[in-house]
């Protein structure tokens, strides 16, 4: 059993299609391994194990990943009847009324959810150390954080107790944590996975639903499973012309990409970043790409105020919607000071700051735009740094500024995709010189994650990962 969860979800499906094993056994296995390593981790912080063997005993849905033990981060993914706290003390007794419209995709597909994974409250750090739960500790170095905000999730699959897992990215959430802890992580094209029914465009469209996975096909498969609108959805993306998965073994052809280790904003990632993505791109010219070193001629340094703008409003709107689904009134004693804070800041905005900055960065992805009418990809560092050690990103009272600047950074690579809504994938093409994984991340054109998925199969074939695995696995 230790072997079979050592399969991508796609190899464990095929596992029990032929009969070869039950959903059943898998589900065990799964829970074996989370039983070992959650100790040590933190990654898993509500077992939903008896549900999950209830479901396996089945009948499941013949969906293409039936049986498949999966994780949801505790973050937007409402399942019935399974407790959902997205990190907050102020959840802590909340019950899921209804499935969200993914998660009901996920079971469909015939997905088998064994838990739900650790958060930073509300999704709002780069790191997931909540007070709530604690801290998740990276399994390729306990010290270290495995990122945020799907950093739980990241942890699980990195380690080997499920193929795949949930998560979210509204600056990085996917992309970060995937950086950090080896694995491929997909922010899918705005609009192309479901948030209903209980919202439509959450903080004005920077937040994007998938998976961090440990193959490419498995993320292009997860994909196909989940996307395309649900009933009232705000964006329509326009559907794919063949199956993800189809993509992985297709020529991607002659690419013209562009690569860079600086950020718009002139920031350059550390050294080991920089060594990830130059490395990258000598990997894509052997491979018979056009490769230059290019990136967007627009001004950085105005992204980030927008950004925070938005990022404050959507802490404050959080508590508030909360306290309106729940009927309880949100107190200082209940959160964290770094999210009670953000509530202070969105006093002090106006309405017409939140229009400003959304129409601002409405224009600013209008002249990123035309980069991608010369280059089919633009390859960037996924992450400024390695994975830092846990309490990099803690509040210093002797430098007051530190926390919120090493978070800004953090993103710097990321976020302008959630602006713009292009898709764009983290890949574990590096590893520092002790072994912490560094990913280089692909940026696609608006709707194109087929060329980044025939790519990202490309450089996987060309320089396999899947045989790395972390000493805690």
């Amino acid at each position: 059993m230790t072997d079979l969860m050592r399969l991508d979800a796609l190899a464990q499906a095929e596992r029990v299609r032929s009969g070869e094993v039950s959903p059943l056994a898998l589900v065990d296995a799964a829970i074996a391994k989370i039983e070992a390593l959650n100790p040590r981790l933190n990654a898993v912080v509500t077992p939903m194990f008896e549900t999950a063997r209830e479901v396996a005993k089945g009948p499941l849905p013949d969906g293409p990943l039936k049986g498949v033990p999966f994780l949801l981060k505790d973050l937007l993914a409402e399942y019935a009847g399974a407790p959902m706290t997205e990190g907050s003390r102020f959840l802590k007794d909340y019950i899921s009324p209804h499935d969200s419209e993914l998660v009901a995709r996920y079971k469909r597909a015939g997905l088998v959810v064994v838990g739900k994974t650790n958060t930073p409250e509300f999704g709002l750090k780069p790191t997931t150390e909540p007070e709530l739960f604690g801290p998740t500790h990276n399994p390729w170095n306990t010290d270290h954080t495995p990122g945020g905000s799907s950093g739980g999730s990241a942890a699980a699959v990195a380690s080997g107790m499920v193929s795949a897992a949930h998560a979210n990215d509204g600056g990085g959430s996917i992309r970060g944590p995937a950086s950090w802890c080896g694995l491929v992580g997909m922010k899918p094209t705005r609009g192309r996975n479901p948030l209903g029914p209980d919202y439509g465009d959450l903080i004005g469209g920077l937040v994007a639903e998938h998976v961090v996975t440990r193959t490419v096909r498995d993320s292009a498969a997860l994909l196909d499973a989940t996307s395309g609108p649900d009933t009232g959805a705000p964006y329509v993306t326009a559907p794919p012309a063949r199956p993800f998965l189809a993509e992985v073994s297709a020529d991607p052809g002659k690419l013209k990409i562009a690569f860079s280790a600086r950020s718009i904003h002139g920031y350059e990632a550390e050294a080991d970043c920089v060594n990830a993505v130059q490395n990258a791109a000598k990997l894509c010219e052997s491979l018979g790409h056009t490769v230059v070193e290019d990136l967007p001629k627009v001004d950085g340094s105005s992204l980030t105020p927008l950004f925070g703008t938005l990022w404050a409003s959507f802490g404050a709107w959080t508590l508030r919607d909360w306290e309106a689904r729940t009927g309880r009134t949100a107190t200082p004693d209940q959160f964290e000071k770094h999210t009670w804070i953000m509530t202070k800041t969105d006093k002090r905005l106006r309405g017409s700051d939140l229009a400003m900055a959304l129409q601002n960065l409405q224009r600013f992805a209008r002249t990123v735009a035309p980069f991608f009418d010369d280059y089919d990809v633009w390859l960037t560092p996924t992450m400024n740094t390695a994975p830092p050690p846990l309490g990099f990103f803690d509040h210093d009272k002797s430098e007051p500024q530190r926390a919120r600047q090493r978070m800004e950074a953090s993103a710097y690579f990321t976020s302008l995709c959630n602006v713009t809504g292009q898709p764009a994938m983290s890949l574990p093409l590096h590893q520092t010189d002790d072994g912490l994984p560094v990913g280089v991340q692909l940026i696609g054109r608006f709707g194109e994650e087929s060329t980044l998925y025939r790519l990202a199969a490309q450089l996987e074939t060309a320089q396999p990962w899947a045989d790395k695995w972390p000493e805690v696995s």
